[in-house]
């Protein structure tokens, strides 16, 4: 069987699959009353809007804040949601282990897309892709659009027309026909090809160049001297030559970050160290998840910084630890001594941020013979740590300076339940 469009067999066939609207899919999956309600995801705090349906996007943009759109939200007869990453991140492992039992190889390239290689396979791919289609819907009720072609920045301009002409497309574009790929590179504006921003937008538009195709024509080379290598991949992919291969695994982060705003405005320091022992805890969940080591930590506090009514404060320090480390004791012991070191009574303070720096894997450090290591009971003690959170929930077992419910949480008053992520708040049904 021949590959039905493909004008060179010999080619990489790459498709990417992508969650429709995911975090407001994610909250349709239990609520099925909400099929045709318009929905929007608020960010930390119930700040401003990080996500919309596709109904509700037409009276509602991306970035407003939720207390500026409550009556238009009501008109409207949008439904507001407080972010619920645990039940997000819980949704899109299970679509992404079902894309990947359907193919060979794939990429996770964020939490709601996912690359994969149909090199070589047989057979109608649109059809294929209709397959995936149903199978993700089926099984975890998320939509997703699948966009397939000889290049993953062509793969990522299929899904953006496989979503954008939802109704002609059935969700599904395939690209490797020369002719359906030009129809698209030519009906694209440039600022919807992925890596294309509103700066380098306008430097395109100054150079005349508009559509997705007038990018495919220009001259690789001399774009790639004048801003970037990876503009000139972009050009090359969208002119149909591979130049991005999938990524066997994300390389390990550089730092890691951890902040969030508090609930409620803090004026005590004992609040404060609590909160950054929080974040210390996640941190370093994070940096023991990619195996790796931190030698500094940046801690850092500040007060509202947009209202004239409030006196401004913001200060951070950098700690050196005494030892490469992943041990959440030693990390959250430093991070609240810096607060102390950091705090300033008589202001309001809105937010605390951790952050670990100078992360290599164990044995990247220049080894001394005097300096010293983490001790091994210290590796038993994380490892034990991990596993009883990894089995029985991220928190069970934590630093004392960590609270189980902190007053200071960010405020979630539109939360939906976990659903899937907490034993009691498992979607149940009557079998009578």
């Amino acid at each position: 069987m021949n590959v039905k469009g493909a004008s060179h067999p010999d080619q990489p066939v790459f498709a990417l699959a992508d969650c429709n609207s995911f975090y407001a899919s994610c909250e349709r999956v239990f609520r099925p009353d909400l099929a045709s309600t318009p929905i929007v995801v608020l960010s930390n705090n119930d700040g401003c809007v990080i996500a919309r349906s596709y109904d509700a996007k037409p009276f509602v943009k991306m970035g407003a804040p939720f207390f500026q759109i409550k009556d238009t939200l009501r008109r409207h007869g949008i439904v507001a949601f407080s972010s619920n990453y645990a039940l997000y991140g819980q949704l899109s492992e299970r679509v992404m282990t079902l894309v990947e039992s359907m193919v060979c190889d794939s990429e996770i390239y964020s939490i709601d897309e996912i690359f994969c290689d149909l090199s070589g396979m047989p057979g109608d791919l649109t059809e294929f892709g209709r397959k995936i289609r149903a199978k993700v819907l089926k099984h975890t009720g998320i939509p997703v659009g699948v966009g397939i072609a000889h290049t993953k920045t062509l793969a990522k301009l299929a899904n953006h027309t496989a979503k954008r002409l939802q109704a002609q497309t059935g969700g599904v574009v395939d690209l490797c026909d020369p002719f359906k790929r030009d129809w698209v590179l030519r009906n694209t504006a440039v600022e919807e090809v992925r890596g294309i921003g509103r700066r380098m937008t306008a430097h395109m538009h100054a150079l005349g160049i508009h559509t997705a195709m007038d990018l495919a024509k220009a001259d690789p080379v001399l774009l790639g001297r004048k801003f970037s290598v990876v503009l000139e991949k972009t050009v090359r992919e969208l002119a149909g030559t591979s130049c991005l291969a999938l990524e066997e695994a994300a390389p390990a982060k550089q730092e890691i970050c951890c902040s969030r705003m508090f609930g409620v405005r803090l004026e005590k320091i004992e609040p404060i160290k609590e909160a950054v022992a929080t974040y210390a805890q996640r941190a370093s969940e994070k940096l023991r998840a990619q195996h790796s080591l931190c030698n500094k930590i940046r801690v850092s506090i500040r007060t509202g910084m947009f209202n004239p009514d409030e006196a401004r404060y913001a200060n951070g320090v950098v700690v050196e630890l005494p030892y490469p480390t992943n041990d959440v004791r030693l990390i959250t012991k430093a991070a609240t001594q810096a607060v102390e070191r950091l705090f300033r009574p008589g202001f309001r303070y809105s937010k605390a941020e951790i952050l670990l720096m100078d992360l290599r894997q164990p044995g990247e450090f220049t080894d001394d013979l005097f300096a010293h290591t983490q001790p091994a009971a210290a590796d038993k003690v994380m490892n034990v740590l991990d596993e009883i959170n990894s089995r029985w929930g991220r928190g069970t077992l934590r630093a004392a300076a960590v609270p189980a419910a902190p007053a200071w949480a960010m405020r979630r008053e539109l939360m939906s339940p976990s659903y899937t992520t907490r034993l009691d708040q498992l979607w149940t049904v009557n079998a009578n």
